[in-house]
């Protein structure tokens, strides 16, 4: 069983950058994609970026491209997502997750097994 743990969230002005981490017990976490998440209270749960195993595929919503970089580090057991530009809009709380899969990633909820308890992103304007 893999449990995930997210860091690095917290009030940020806008135009501002946050590094979020999420780190993985256990031994497999080099054999899945991960991703990132968000969540408003009341509203469904959306990707943000999904990286491949290897880290050599990631995919990013429209809505953050060019602003936000998914990556990770096998070594570390890590997956980061750099946000830089923020806005007010992306506050949110934010979660990391386990794929069931490797290489073949993709935006769905219900390709991920494993979810952290999230992080909560602030960004005042």
């Amino acid at each position: 069983q893999v449990q995930l743990v997210e860091s690095g969230g917290g009030l940020v002005q806008a135009g501002g950058s946050l590094r979020l981490s999420c780190v993985a017990s256990g031994r497999t976490f080099s054999n899945n994609g991960m991703g990132w998440f968000r969540q408003l209270p009341g509203k469904e749960r959306e990707s943000v970026a999904v990286i491949s195993r290897s880290g050599s595929r990631t995919l990013h919503a429209d809505s953050v491209k060019d602003r936000f970089t998914i990556s990770r580090d096998n070594a570390k057991k890590g997956v980061y997502l750099q946000m830089n530009s923020l806005k007010p809009e992306n506050t949110s709380v934010y979660y990391c997750a386990r794929s069931k899969y490797a290489e073949a990633i993709g935006f769905s909820r219900t390709d991920f097994a494993s979810w952290g308890q999230g992080t909560q992103v602030t960004v005042s304007s």
